[in-house]
């Protein structure tokens, strides 16, 4: 438990030491650096902020990694970006060297892409792409885990061909029949996983590259190159705002895909839906997750008939309002209760779990119930 005195000093570098915040605490030498770095971005309407030059920016990005455990950094630069309108911090080598990268950070390199200096770009790929090795490093693995693991078992068959047997599955099944005189097993069932086809199934993710769904781009990004690096998933990727672009290719590199998405702009849903009918080959083994806030900038008629078209040719079609950690989105009620209506769930989902997502979609499981046991629906 904090004692008196470690309270009020908590409370006097929040209050920041105005004539009317009662503590009369008196800070520290250390104590009073911190409290000159939080002045410097919450009180800058008094104290004027870190300034217009290059080296106070810099020293205040040292000082706050020097205070501030990575968390608490990645929050302040955020909000320098936001209340002091820092987008110079980006324009400087020495700034991104000194940034805590994070998602949101590259969601505004992502936004600035087009205007970042030509001396800078080269720091800007390395900041995205340490986030994109983080990121891949944490969720790679249990995404192709429970896309392959959900998939072996969908075409798991017990009269395989010889070299289509999976001997430790089948091992496992027939210990009961080990003959102990002849040292060995007799295999009376044989478990495989029948012919194995270039792809199993097609997975088009479809994503709003509007402003408001920076986060939620990076981690669908990072998603769609690790899906694509697994054979039995044939994975494609479109993003759009009021034009749509196939960035299918750029998906073997996740850093080049980030950096040819462009943040910003309007939305016209319909006609991302409209190109992925284009796409779609087998229909039935089709899942599509389209990926958006569903607050249609052209025709919101046009863009649900297309929906209840992609549904009615056996297309599994998912919608997720926001791929992301940053808790409940803004979206457009009448178009998700819609999407509901005609039976296609509608949430927002955290990165941790888009991997068991996938799993089941693929597996062909009922998402509403999935979503339900999660408790991500919308609720109604």
């Amino acid at each position: 438990m904090e004692t008196e005195p470690q309270q009020l000093r908590k409370w006097r570098l929040i209050l920041g030491g105005h004539q009317q915040e009662g503590t009369e605490f008196v800070l520290t030498e250390d104590d009073l650096k911190v409290d000159r770095t939080l002045e410097a971005l919450y009180d800058s309407d008094k104290s004027g902020g870190l300034g217009a030059s290059s080296p106070n920016v810099s020293r205040w990005l040292g000082d706050i990694r020097t205070f501030f455990p990575s968390s608490v950094v990645q929050v302040m630069q955020q909000d320098a970006l936001k209340r002091l309108n820092l987008t110079q911090m980006l324009f400087e080598k020495e700034m991104l060297e000194n940034i805590e990268p994070d998602v949101h950070l590259v969601a505004t390199l992502m936004t600035l892409s087009r205007v970042i200096p030509d001396k800078t770009k080269d720091t800007a790929r390395q900041v995205v792409r340490k986030v994109v090795d983080q990121l891949i490093k944490k969720l790679a693995e249990p995404t192709r885990q429970a896309i392959t693991g959900s998939l072996n078992k969908s075409v798991r068959n017990t009269r395989p061909r010889h070299r289509e047997i999976n001997w430790s599955a089948t091992i496992l099944k027939n210990l009961k029949h080990y003959q102990p005189d002849f040292k060995t097993i007799i295999p009376e069932q044989r478990i495989g996983y029948g012919r194995k086809r270039s792809s199993l199934k097609d997975v088009i993710l479809c994503l709003d590259q509007s402003g408001s769904m920076g986060s939620s781009v990076v981690y669908s990004g990072i998603f769609g190159s690790v899906m694509a690096s697994i054979p039995a998933v044939k994975t494609k990727m479109v993003v759009f705002d009021t034009a749509v672009a196939d960035l299918t290719d750029e998906l073997d590199d996740p850093v080049d895909l980030l950096f040819g998405v462009q943040l910003g702009g309007g939305t016209d849903i319909k006609a991302a839906l409209t190109y992925c009918q284009q796409i779609v080959t087998r229909p039935a083994d089709t899942v599509m997750v389209l990926i958006t806030d569903l607050y249609e900038g052209g025709n919101p008629n046009e863009m649900r008939r297309r929906a209840a078209e992609l549904v009615a040719a056996g297309v599994q079609l998912v919608v997720l309002l926001a791929l992301n950690d940053d808790g409940a989105p803004s979206y457009d009620h009448h178009n998700a209760q819609f999407m509901a209506d005609i039976g296609v769930p509608v949430f927002a989902c955290t990165p941790d779990k888009f991997p068991d997502l996938m799993a089941a979609a693929l597996s062909k499981q009922d998402i509403n119930l999935w979503a339900a046991r999660e408790d991500l629906l919308v609720k109604k």
